[in-house]
């Protein structure tokens, strides 16, 4: 993706949250500059990798398949171990109208995606094999708002503005918005994104940058070269 792409995804979708009411943390509006000056005090924002992120699935098309995310808070792997400390993590993301972000799963993260206002959010479900595949014939049961539903292989669940879907790991989940854009909330467990995906094809999950201009505002994936 171009850095002026990102830029622009970056000030769409700011505009987009604030218009539902979602304040966001201070450090989203960060520059550039801020971050290199206050970057002794951004150890735990950086290690928990919360802030901006923008994929394309390096597939380089980001408007068929392709979603925006800012996660806002991030616990720690170590302590889902001792079961004790900060075991959760929330994340505000947009899925654009007819967006794909694919199918995929996770081996440790429960989630529940909540639709936070806009369009529907479609959701198409399979329960993973223990090879990693998608099981062609089992029923897929998750839990919308507490109540039961389930669904054939394949099939989809569609959620309106403020309804939800509690996806257990082990759950392939693909999504996108359907006549709208949506603002999707994410309250999850501890989260990874580096190892607890695993999707079905082949597909990328942070996107490579053409910089073509200087960045409007900092990605997760750009911490590394404050150093």
């Amino acid at each position: 993706m171009q850095r002026s792409e990102i830029n622009e995804i970056l000030r769409k979708a700011a505009s987009f949250i604030n218009s539902f009411g979602y304040i966001m943390p201070p450090f989203a509006d960060w520059t550039p500059e801020t971050w290199r000056q206050r970057y002794g005090e951004t150890e735990a924002i950086r290690k928990a990798s919360l802030g901006w992120d923008i994929t394309d699935y390096g597939l380089g098309k980001f408007d068929e398949v392709g979603l925006f995310l800012f996660t806002v808070r991030n616990g720690n792997e170590a302590d889902l171990a001792k079961g004790m400390g900060m075991l959760y993590a929330e994340k505000i993301m947009i899925s654009r109208k007819d967006q794909l972000s694919p199918m995929h799963f996770h081996k440790v993260k429960a989630e529940d995606i909540i639709n936070r206002g806009g369009g529907q959010l479609v959701i198409e479900l399979f329960q993973s094999t223990p090879d990693g595949g998608t099981d062609p014939d089992k029923d897929v049961t998750v839990y919308c708002d507490g109540i039961a539903r389930t669904v054939k292989a394949g099939g989809k669940i569609a959620l309106g503005p403020g309804e939800s879907v509690t996806l257990l790991p082990g759950v392939y989940h693909a999504f996108w918005g359907e006549k709208a854009d949506v603002l999707i909330g994410e309250v999850s467990t501890v989260n990874n994104d580096l190892t607890d995906n695993y999707f079905r094809d082949k597909v990328g999950r942070f996107p490579s940058i053409e910089e073509d201009e200087a960045a409007y505002r900092l990605l997760v994936g750009d911490y590394a070269k404050l150093a």
